[in-house]
């Protein structure tokens, strides 16, 4: 099966004035404003990675986009329509990758077709399909406890695949991991994207996974969340992480971060458990 559709305008993601506020007592207005005058254009098939320090506002817009929050100032379109609720055309991976305990890895991937109009045979197919494209054939019968964590994200990485849907948004899907792990998948979503051509939106702290992943970067900065400016990323694929083109780049972007001009400066800190593992300029971002 084909993921992109001959007419790329019907896999727009176009983002417009998009700004959002939560009542909050300790505000001075009585309103916290988290996003405010985001526009954003993601063209079909393009993958976008979305950094910024916590409070920026990312997992909200990624919120804002799946549909879970319906109250918010300006328009989010898909194909020129309004996003109204949530929908199959769009798919989430969370940082967790919340599997069922008690369901396999094969029935667990098939909760994503719970909804979907394809007979039973389909949703075998489309299941096995995507069992194979994460690289877990042989697995389809474990269970969650008995694979590893990767292998966990795995599957979430397939249930939120396998209803075709028009984008697949990521929320830190690799926040929790390893740091050597973390690696391995970013080359398999690199992988994947490249097989697939789904538009996907990375939301991370990671400068060199949004670097790594993406073909644009947006940086955000907070109080309100908004756009400080959007990084074009023209490296070929796959990405060689020693590349002095790559390089340069990640510590373009990493600069943003570390402007003397701001009144914070995010602390530069390695995943847990990676300090052996990773070089000292892999870095995530938090106030």
């Amino acid at each position: 099966m084909s993921t992109l559709s001959t007419s790329s305008a019907s896999h727009e993601l176009d983002i417009r004035g998009l700004g959002k506020r939560y009542t909050h007592a300790q505000a001075r207005s009585g309103e916290l404003q988290v996003l405010e005058g985001i526009d954003l254009n993601v063209p079909a098939g393009r993958f976008v990675s979305i950094v910024g320090a916590s409070g920026c506002g990312k997992s909200t817009l990624l919120r804002l986009i799946l549909g879970l929050d319906s109250q918010y100032e300006g328009q989010i379109l898909l194909g020129g329509q309004p996003i109204a609720g949530t929908g199959r055309e769009r798919g989430i991976v969370f940082q967790d990758h919340r599997l069922f305990p008690w369901l396999t890895v094969a029935q667990n991937i098939a909760v994503g077709l719970r909804n979907a109009p394809f007979t039973a045979k389909e949703k075998a197919e489309l299941v096995a399909e995507h069992v194979a494209l994460v690289g877990l054939s042989g697995f389809e019968r474990s269970w969650p406890h008995e694979i590893s964590g990767g292998m966990a994200q795995r599957v979430a990485i397939a249930r939120g695949l396998v209803n075709r849907p028009r984008v697949l948004l990521l929320d830190e899907p690799f926040g929790a991991l390893d740091a050597l792990t973390r690696s391995r998948l970013q080359n398999e979503l690199q992988r994947i994207w490249q097989k697939e051509r789904i538009t996907m939106l990375l939301v991370t702290h990671d400068v060199e996974e949004a670097v790594f992943l993406g073909d644009r970067v947006v940086v955000m900065q907070p109080s309100p969340g908004r756009i400080r400016r959007i990084v074009d990323v023209d490296l070929p694929h796959p990405r060689n992480r020693s590349d002095p083109a790559f390089i340069a780049l990640r510590d373009d972007v990493l600069s943003d971060f570390l402007d003397v001009d701001h009144d914070r400066v995010p602390l530069a800190v390695q995943p847990a458990g990676a300090a052996d593992a990773a070089p000292p300029w892999r870095l995530q971002l938090a106030w």
